[in-house]
């Protein structure tokens, strides 16, 4: 495919616009899926969505959806759950799920005559214990900084999920944590924004986790950090997540199939 870039300098008598025929490699689309099916407190966990789209060349401005596809979701007991396309979003929604921890749960996804399978537990998490606030945090010491304190289950291997979502970014800043170093501590997760001050709105989402979906992340958060540089650097190494294509294993998906106990904390800043 190749996209035209135009480079316009303007000087002071003249104008003048030189043209650069910029060939960006292309490969065929691949499905992503974005399964995370997420059991909040307090809630009986029915309600479900899996979004399908494809990969698109980096410069296009609309990610298409997955249309058509047959997404259901079964349990060990033999709950089978089908998940239907709200209207030709790609975003397949069920309102009959059942959560249960620790049951083994198995996504099938039929997509233009290939099938894409995965398998998850539905992993426990504790919840956040309180939110420590430093007004005084950052290289400059005058950022706010939070910790989200949490008890660590002792002498049982976890792994957990954070999501920190404020009124400032737009995009939502996430994070994963081990115990190998703290099991069975009251220990942190720490979220900091250079522009947060007080009255600001933080909600903090943490969600139980498998150790493959811990790895999965740990790769991907690093490839995707701000020191990862720019669009036109060596391109990264694919990170695989737990779906597989049964029907063609080389076209194999992107994206992940989680499903997570998880707890909603909403903070103030104060």
């Amino acid at each position: 495919m190749k996209k035209i870039l135009y480079i316009l300098i303007v000087f002071t008598l003249f104008n003048c616009e030189d043209v650069i025929d910029l060939k960006v490699p292309t490969s065929d689309p691949k499905l992503v899926i974005e399964a995370s099916l997420n059991w909040f407190d307090g809630t009986d966990g029915a309600q479900q969505q899996i979004k399908l789209t494809l990969s698109a060349p980096f410069f296009d401005a609309q990610v298409p959806p997955a249309n058509n596809a047959i997404v259901t979701v079964e349990d060990n007991n033999g709950n089978m759950f089908q998940f239907l396309e709200d209207a030709e979003t790609g975003i397949y929604k069920t309102s009959t799920f059942i959560p249960q921890i620790n049951q083994e749960y198995t996504l099938t996804i039929i997509y233009q005559n290939q099938t894409y399978v995965g398998t998850e537990v539905l992993t426990t998490v504790t919840p956040i214990d309180y939110i420590e606030q430093n007004n005084d945090g950052g290289f400059s010491g005058e950022d706010i900084e939070l910790k989200a304190y949490y008890t660590d289950p002792a002498n049982i291997d976890n792994y957990y999920f954070y999501e920190f979502i404020s009124d400032i970014p737009e995009i939502p800043v996430l994070q994963v944590y081990d115990d190998q170093f703290t099991d069975g501590n009251q220990i942190f997760a720490f979220y900091s924004e250079e522009d947060l001050e007080s009255g600001n709105q933080v909600t903090i989402n943490n969600y139980g986790i498998s150790q493959q979906f811990y790895q999965f992340m740990d790769i991907l958060l690093q490839q995707t950090s701000d020191s990862g540089g720019g669009p036109f650097q060596t391109q990264p190494a694919t990170v695989r997540g737990n779906c597989v294509n049964i029907t063609n294993p080389d076209n194999f998906p992107l994206g992940y199939f989680r499903v997570s106990e998880a707890f909603q904390f909403t903070y103030i800043v104060e």
